[in-house]
Protein backbone atom coordinates (compact mmCIF):
# COMPACT_ATOMS: atom_id res chain seq x y z
CA UNK A 1 0.00 0.00 0.00
CA UNK A 2 2.13 2.91 -1.51
CA UNK A 3 1.38 6.21 -0.71
CA UNK A 4 0.45 9.00 -3.11
CA UNK A 5 0.88 12.95 -2.79
CA UNK A 6 -3.04 12.97 -2.93
CA UNK A 7 -2.80 11.67 0.27
CA UNK A 8 -0.73 14.27 1.95
CA UNK A 9 -3.09 17.02 0.40
CA UNK A 10 -6.09 15.12 1.83
CA UNK A 11 -4.58 14.60 5.24
CA UNK A 12 -3.09 18.19 5.89
CA UNK A 13 -4.49 20.44 8.59
CA UNK A 14 -7.91 18.37 8.99
CA UNK A 15 -7.87 19.58 12.77
CA UNK A 16 -7.21 23.56 12.84
CA UNK A 17 -5.34 22.96 15.50
CA UNK A 18 -4.12 26.66 15.77
CA UNK A 19 -0.09 26.23 16.40
CA UNK A 20 0.96 29.29 14.75
CA UNK A 21 2.80 31.39 17.69
CA UNK A 22 2.25 28.72 19.90
CA UNK A 23 4.74 25.51 21.97
CA UNK A 24 2.78 22.20 21.74
CA UNK A 25 4.00 22.23 25.07
CA UNK A 26 1.70 24.58 26.52
CA UNK A 27 -0.52 23.76 24.61
CA UNK A 28 -0.86 20.40 26.25
CA UNK A 29 0.24 21.06 29.51
CA UNK A 30 2.43 18.65 30.35
CA UNK A 31 3.91 19.52 33.91
CA UNK A 32 5.96 16.63 34.23
CA UNK A 33 6.42 13.88 30.97
CA UNK A 34 6.53 14.82 27.84
CA UNK A 35 4.34 12.88 25.45
CA UNK A 36 5.32 10.32 22.58
CA UNK A 37 3.48 8.78 20.11
CA UNK A 38 4.49 4.85 19.13
CA UNK A 39 3.43 3.64 15.35
CA UNK A 40 4.04 -0.04 15.40
CA UNK A 41 3.06 -3.10 12.96
CA UNK A 42 4.19 -6.15 11.16
CA UNK A 43 6.05 -5.50 7.75
CA UNK A 44 3.89 -4.26 5.51
CA UNK A 45 0.86 -2.83 7.37
CA UNK A 46 1.12 0.74 6.23
CA UNK A 47 3.08 1.90 9.93
CA UNK A 48 4.57 4.75 6.81
CA UNK A 49 1.13 5.42 5.71
CA UNK A 50 0.24 6.30 9.34
CA UNK A 51 2.70 7.99 10.43
CA UNK A 52 2.48 10.92 7.75
CA UNK A 53 -1.07 11.00 8.09
CA UNK A 54 -0.66 11.70 12.06
CA UNK A 55 1.94 14.20 11.49
CA UNK A 56 0.31 16.41 8.96
CA UNK A 57 -2.67 16.46 11.47
CA UNK A 58 -0.73 17.16 14.40
CA UNK A 59 3.03 19.32 14.94
CA UNK A 60 4.98 16.60 14.34
CA UNK A 61 8.13 14.87 13.20
CA UNK A 62 8.99 11.37 12.83
CA UNK A 63 11.81 8.84 14.22
CA UNK A 64 11.94 6.07 12.43
CA UNK A 65 12.79 2.53 14.39
CA UNK A 66 13.51 -0.03 11.31
CA UNK A 67 16.36 -1.61 11.80
CA UNK A 68 16.99 -2.07 8.00
CA UNK A 69 15.68 1.45 7.04
CA UNK A 70 18.52 3.00 9.81
CA UNK A 71 21.29 2.16 7.13
CA UNK A 72 21.86 4.20 3.72
CA UNK A 73 21.11 2.52 0.57
CA UNK A 74 18.63 -0.26 -0.80
CA UNK A 75 15.90 1.98 -0.59
CA UNK A 76 13.77 -0.47 -2.72
CA UNK A 77 15.05 -3.48 -0.43
CA UNK A 78 13.98 -1.92 2.79
CA UNK A 79 11.01 -0.53 1.38
CA UNK A 80 12.03 3.74 2.83
CA UNK A 81 9.60 5.68 2.17
CA UNK A 82 10.41 7.88 -0.46
CA UNK A 83 10.69 12.08 -0.34
CA UNK A 84 7.60 12.46 -2.41
CA UNK A 85 5.67 10.42 0.28
CA UNK A 86 7.05 12.05 3.36
CA UNK A 87 4.83 15.01 2.46
CA UNK A 88 7.62 17.36 3.68
CA UNK A 89 7.60 15.63 7.21
CA UNK A 90 10.89 15.27 8.93
CA UNK A 91 12.46 12.30 9.18
CA UNK A 92 15.06 10.90 11.91
CA UNK A 93 17.42 8.08 11.69
CA UNK A 94 16.06 6.77 7.89
CA UNK A 95 19.58 5.75 5.73
CA UNK A 96 21.89 7.63 8.17
CA UNK A 97 24.23 4.47 9.24
CA UNK A 98 27.21 3.21 6.83
CA UNK A 99 25.44 -0.23 4.93
CA UNK A 100 28.75 -2.32 6.60
CA UNK A 101 28.28 -1.50 10.29
CA UNK A 102 26.35 -2.86 13.04
CA UNK A 103 23.63 -1.15 15.12
CA UNK A 104 22.85 -2.74 17.97
CA UNK A 105 19.83 -1.87 20.43
CA UNK A 106 22.51 -0.03 22.47
CA UNK A 107 23.35 2.32 19.96
CA UNK A 108 19.25 2.88 18.09
CA UNK A 109 18.56 3.37 21.98
CA UNK A 110 20.82 6.29 21.85
CA UNK A 111 20.52 7.84 18.73
CA UNK A 112 16.70 7.60 19.04
CA UNK A 113 17.02 9.30 22.45
CA UNK A 114 18.65 12.52 20.85
CA UNK A 115 16.76 12.76 18.48
CA UNK A 116 13.35 12.34 20.16
CA UNK A 117 14.35 15.40 22.70
CA UNK A 118 15.51 17.53 20.16
CA UNK A 119 11.91 17.09 18.55
CA UNK A 120 10.47 17.98 21.84
CA UNK A 121 12.92 20.73 22.60
CA UNK A 122 11.27 22.47 19.18
CA UNK A 123 8.13 21.86 20.70
CA UNK A 124 7.15 19.09 18.08
CA UNK A 125 5.52 15.85 18.86
CA UNK A 126 7.74 12.74 18.18
CA UNK A 127 6.00 9.76 16.54
CA UNK A 128 8.63 6.90 16.77
CA UNK A 129 7.49 4.20 13.66
CA UNK A 130 8.59 1.28 12.36
CA UNK A 131 8.87 -2.56 12.60
CA UNK A 132 11.61 -3.75 14.36
CA UNK A 133 9.68 -4.11 18.04
CA UNK A 134 12.73 -4.99 20.02
CA UNK A 135 14.57 -1.65 18.95
CA UNK A 136 11.37 -0.23 20.54
CA UNK A 137 11.45 -2.33 23.32
CA UNK A 138 14.79 -1.54 24.37
CA UNK A 139 13.75 2.03 23.91
CA UNK A 140 10.91 1.99 26.06
CA UNK A 141 11.25 -0.21 28.69
CA UNK A 142 15.30 0.44 29.73
CA UNK A 143 16.84 -0.96 32.53
CA UNK A 144 16.92 2.28 34.28
CA UNK A 145 13.37 3.06 32.99
CA UNK A 146 15.22 6.85 31.86
CA UNK A 147 12.68 7.04 28.68
CA UNK A 148 9.63 6.02 30.67
CA UNK A 149 10.58 8.63 33.61
CA UNK A 150 10.59 11.64 30.60
CA UNK A 151 8.02 10.51 28.28
CA UNK A 152 4.53 9.30 28.25
CA UNK A 153 3.89 6.71 25.25
CA UNK A 154 0.81 5.99 22.78
CA UNK A 155 1.01 3.28 21.30
CA UNK A 156 -0.77 2.32 17.71
CA UNK A 157 -0.98 -0.94 16.21
CA UNK A 158 -1.29 -0.65 12.66
CA UNK A 159 -2.73 -4.58 12.08
CA UNK A 160 -3.66 -6.63 9.26
CA UNK A 161 -5.06 -10.44 9.15
CA UNK A 162 -2.34 -12.56 7.76
CA UNK A 163 -3.83 -14.10 4.95
CA UNK A 164 -4.66 -10.70 3.65
CA UNK A 165 -0.90 -9.66 4.75
CA UNK A 166 0.40 -12.47 3.37
CA UNK A 167 -1.29 -11.94 -0.06
CA UNK A 168 -0.18 -8.15 0.02
CA UNK A 169 3.63 -8.91 0.84
CA UNK A 170 4.24 -10.94 -2.07
CA UNK A 171 2.80 -9.32 -4.18
CA UNK A 172 4.54 -6.26 -2.86
CA UNK A 173 7.99 -8.13 -3.86
CA UNK A 174 6.73 -8.20 -7.16
CA UNK A 175 6.40 -4.48 -7.12
CA UNK A 176 9.76 -4.16 -5.90
CA UNK A 177 11.41 -6.29 -8.59
CA UNK A 178 9.66 -4.31 -11.33
CA UNK A 179 10.72 -0.90 -9.20
CA UNK A 180 14.34 -2.23 -9.26
CA UNK A 181 15.67 -4.22 -6.48
CA UNK A 182 17.38 -6.96 -8.55
CA UNK A 183 19.87 -4.34 -10.08
CA UNK A 184 19.72 -2.31 -6.79
CA UNK A 185 21.02 -5.79 -4.91
CA UNK A 186 23.03 -7.16 -7.82
CA UNK A 187 25.33 -3.51 -7.31
CA UNK A 188 26.58 -4.06 -3.84
CA UNK A 189 27.05 -8.11 -4.48
CA UNK A 190 29.97 -9.41 -2.85
CA UNK A 191 30.65 -13.19 -3.00
CA UNK A 192 32.83 -12.91 0.06
CA UNK A 193 30.34 -10.86 1.65
CA UNK A 194 28.96 -11.55 5.21
CA UNK A 195 25.55 -11.92 5.67
CA UNK A 196 25.24 -11.36 9.15
CA UNK A 197 26.33 -7.84 9.61
CA UNK A 198 25.11 -4.55 8.78
CA UNK A 199 22.15 -3.98 5.84
CA UNK A 200 22.83 -7.05 3.97
CA UNK A 201 21.15 -8.78 6.81
CA UNK A 202 17.68 -7.53 5.26
CA UNK A 203 15.30 -9.61 3.32
CA UNK A 204 15.98 -9.14 -0.21
CA UNK A 205 19.71 -9.76 -0.03
CA UNK A 206 21.28 -13.19 1.14
CA UNK A 207 18.05 -14.54 -0.89
CA UNK A 208 19.67 -13.60 -4.12
CA UNK A 209 23.34 -14.98 -3.47
CA UNK A 210 23.04 -17.83 -5.20
CA UNK A 211 21.55 -16.36 -8.59
CA UNK A 212 24.30 -13.82 -8.66
CA UNK A 213 26.97 -16.23 -8.10
CA UNK A 214 25.35 -18.10 -10.94
CA UNK A 215 24.49 -15.97 -12.87
CA UNK A 216 27.60 -15.32 -14.90
CA UNK A 217 28.54 -18.93 -15.08
CA UNK A 218 25.02 -20.26 -16.42
CA UNK A 219 24.59 -19.92 -20.18
CA UNK A 220 21.29 -21.63 -19.81
CA UNK A 221 18.38 -19.37 -19.80
CA UNK A 222 16.12 -21.98 -18.26
CA UNK A 223 18.20 -22.51 -15.11
CA UNK A 224 18.68 -18.91 -14.65
CA UNK A 225 15.07 -17.83 -14.50
CA UNK A 226 14.64 -21.29 -12.31
CA UNK A 227 17.38 -19.42 -9.95
CA UNK A 228 16.10 -16.37 -10.11
CA UNK A 229 12.30 -17.72 -9.37
CA UNK A 230 13.33 -19.38 -6.19
CA UNK A 231 15.20 -16.56 -4.62
CA UNK A 232 11.84 -14.01 -4.99
CA UNK A 233 10.08 -16.67 -3.79
CA UNK A 234 12.51 -17.10 -0.73
CA UNK A 235 11.75 -13.61 -0.31
CA UNK A 236 7.83 -13.98 -0.17
CA UNK A 237 8.37 -16.48 2.05
CA UNK A 238 10.77 -15.04 4.29
CA UNK A 239 9.00 -12.07 4.24
CA UNK A 240 5.36 -13.47 5.68
CA UNK A 241 7.61 -15.18 8.21
CA UNK A 242 9.25 -11.95 9.17
CA UNK A 243 5.66 -10.60 9.48
CA UNK A 244 4.28 -13.48 11.40
CA UNK A 245 7.03 -12.49 14.13
CA UNK A 246 6.26 -8.75 14.30
CA UNK A 247 2.51 -9.68 15.08
CA UNK A 248 3.58 -12.14 17.85
CA UNK A 249 5.83 -9.88 19.14
CA UNK A 250 3.36 -7.39 19.09
CA UNK A 251 0.90 -9.54 20.73
CA UNK A 252 3.49 -9.99 23.53
CA UNK A 253 4.15 -6.87 24.36
CA UNK A 254 0.44 -6.09 25.13
CA UNK A 255 -0.41 -9.10 27.05
CA UNK A 256 2.56 -9.83 28.66
CA UNK A 257 4.63 -7.03 29.24
CA UNK A 258 1.05 -5.41 29.82
CA UNK A 259 1.52 -2.11 26.95
CA UNK A 260 -1.55 -0.59 26.85
CA UNK A 261 -1.83 -0.83 22.84
CA UNK A 262 -4.22 0.43 20.61
CA UNK A 263 -5.00 -1.91 17.67
CA UNK A 264 -6.30 -0.66 14.43
CA UNK A 265 -7.66 -3.52 12.03
CA UNK A 266 -6.66 -2.16 8.47
CA UNK A 267 -7.59 -5.63 6.38
CA UNK A 268 -10.36 -3.90 4.84
CA UNK A 269 -8.45 -1.08 3.47
CA UNK A 270 -6.26 -4.06 2.47
CA UNK A 271 -9.03 -5.59 0.85
CA UNK A 272 -10.37 -3.29 -1.29
CA UNK A 273 -8.97 -1.20 -4.57
CA UNK A 274 -8.29 2.53 -4.99
CA UNK A 275 -11.42 5.16 -3.87
CA UNK A 276 -12.48 1.98 -1.48
CA UNK A 277 -9.51 1.60 0.52
CA UNK A 278 -8.47 4.81 0.87
CA UNK A 279 -12.19 5.31 2.59
CA UNK A 280 -11.65 2.23 4.13
CA UNK A 281 -8.59 3.33 6.17
CA UNK A 282 -9.56 6.73 6.84
CA UNK A 283 -12.52 5.14 8.35
CA UNK A 284 -10.39 2.42 10.29
CA UNK A 285 -7.35 3.65 11.23
CA UNK A 286 -6.49 7.28 10.52
CA UNK A 287 -9.56 8.41 11.93
CA UNK A 288 -9.45 6.60 14.70
CA UNK A 289 -5.71 7.32 15.37
CA UNK A 290 -6.21 10.85 15.23
CA UNK A 291 -8.90 10.92 17.95
CA UNK A 292 -6.80 8.49 20.22
CA UNK A 293 -3.63 10.90 19.83
CA UNK A 294 -5.72 14.15 20.11
CA UNK A 295 -7.59 12.50 23.32
CA UNK A 296 -3.77 11.45 24.53
CA UNK A 297 -1.90 15.13 23.62
CA UNK A 298 -5.34 17.49 24.45
CA UNK A 299 -7.70 15.70 26.58
CA UNK A 300 -10.29 16.24 24.04
CA UNK A 301 -11.90 15.35 20.93
CA UNK A 302 -11.25 18.11 18.09
CA UNK A 303 -14.62 19.47 17.06
CA UNK A 304 -13.71 19.54 13.32
CA UNK A 305 -12.92 15.99 13.09
CA UNK A 306 -16.47 14.81 13.07
CA UNK A 307 -17.33 13.48 9.39
CA UNK A 308 -14.11 13.69 7.47
CA UNK A 309 -16.31 12.50 4.08
CA UNK A 310 -18.46 15.66 4.59
CA UNK A 311 -15.28 17.98 4.73
CA UNK A 312 -14.02 16.36 1.19
CA UNK A 313 -17.33 17.06 -0.28
CA UNK A 314 -17.16 20.61 1.25
CA UNK A 315 -13.78 20.86 0.22
CA UNK A 316 -14.23 19.34 -3.29
CA UNK A 317 -17.47 21.82 -3.97
CA UNK A 318 -15.54 25.13 -3.26
CA UNK A 319 -12.79 23.69 -5.55
CA UNK A 320 -15.48 23.88 -8.07
CA UNK A 321 -16.72 27.32 -7.56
Amino acid sequence: MRMSMSICKQTSHLLHIPTSGIDLKDLCRWPQKEKVVVVMGATGTGKSRLSIDLATRFPAEIVNSDKMQVYEGLDIVTNKITKEERCGVPHHLLGVVDPNKDVSATTFCTMASLAVNSIVRRGQLPIIVGGSNSFIEALIDDEEHEFRSKYECCFLWVDVSMPVLNSFVSHRVDRMVERGMINEVRNMFNENADYSRGIRRAIGVPEFHHFFRGESLISDEETRARLLEEAINAIKINTRKLAHRQRKKISRLKKLKGWKIHQLDATDAFRNRGRESDEAWENLVAGPSTEIVSQFLYNFHPLVYSNLMGMRALKAAATHT
